[in-house]
């Protein structure tokens, strides 16, 4: 697919300051927590917001609130006011929307779509672009609430971009006006680059979660002060040094520890203790490769973390 001759949009060096795109007509399909955070955005950095599509009511509320004036309109009409779209619907749901917008006739050549999926790429925007649209995949690595507090949260906010080299200046250019850092992601890993983040950020939560409920059964009563210092250290020594950061009773072959903990999870949260097992296999892994504990060790440690029981 070619775009160089059909997009009107010069956005020059992203990286220059005193470049600024020219001013757009923005569309926002889906109106969940991202969606208006990034349309607030661009209206700060003096794009237009003209209209947006939501389906219920809390997310026809968070539109009103984040782009308060902005018509309410079906998707087929949202594309017809913009130069650019946004579509900030869920995963599962962009190629059917892509594919109903294109057969129905209302993707206008020349036209930016943009949508902020982490799974996807801009193969998905494939019937729009057939029909002339522009296509861009900005995915913003950050988690929203649906307030206010998501726009200015978004400074220096990495963004995934993908787009056709000849748009890779007016994707990175979009990046950097709603003030993130563009992180330029081949089409064919953005899967692979999605799920890093996934198995990143949401399993931490589940962790972290896990850890609290562990904690308030053993009568802290504010067990988020408690892990606070200690988690913060954790994951800033991991994103300096790694593997090298881990410590504990699995990364020093503390066999005994393991085995008790392991025998009181059982009595009060066993669900809990499938995730400890698990997690603990996988760190007991990772500290043999990198050569802070033995072969030995991690084979007994395999062994308690294999029995039946637990």
């Amino acid at each position: 697919m070619s775009t160089s001759d059909r997009t009107d949009f010069d956005f020059g060096d992203p990286s220059d300051p005193g470049n600024r795109p020219a001013r757009l007509a923005v569309g926002v399909v889906g109106t969940g927590r991202v969606g208006p955070a990034l349309g607030a955005a661009l209206q700060l950095a003096g794009h237009r917001v003209v209209a947006a599509s939501g389906v219920s009511a809390v997310s026809r509320r968070r539109a009103e609130a984040l782009l308060p004036g902005v018509r309410l309109v079906s998707p087929p009409q949202v594309l017809a006011a913009a130069d650019l779209v946004l579509l900030t619907v869920p995963d599962d749901a962009l190629a059917d929307l892509v594919a109903g917008l294109a057969s129905t006739g209302a993707v206008r050549p020349g036209q930016l779509l943009a949508h902020t999926s982490g799974a996807h790429g801009v193969a998905v925007l494939e019937p729009a672009a057939r029909a002339g649209a522009l296509p861009l995949a900005l995915h913003p690595a950050m988690t929203f609430t649906g307030t206010s507090v998501d726009v200015a949260r978004l400074a220096g906010c990495p963004f995934g971009v993908t787009a056709p080299e000849e748009l890779r200046p007016v994707a990175e250019a979009l990046v950097v006006e709603m003030g993130g850092e563009p992180e330029w992601v081949p089409e064919d890993v953005r899967v692979l680059y999605h799920t890093a983040l996934a198995h990143g950020a949401n399993h931490l939560v589940t962790l972290v979660a896990q850890a609290m409920e562990l904690l308030r059964t053993a009568g802290v009563a504010e067990p988020g002060q408690l892990l606070g210092p200690l988690l913060g250290a954790a994951l800033d020594n991991t994103l300096r040094a790694g593997d090298a950061a881990l410590t504990g009773p699995v990364a020093r072959g503390d066999v005994g520890t393991v085995r008790r903990h392991l025998d009181r999870l059982a009595t009060v949260a066993p669900d809990i203790g499938q995730a400890y097992r698990a997690m603990a296999r996988a760190t007991a892994q990772r500290a043999v490769r990198g050569g802070s504990l033995g072969a030995e060790p991690a084979a007994a440690l395999l062994d308690v973390l294999n029995e039946e029981k637990h």
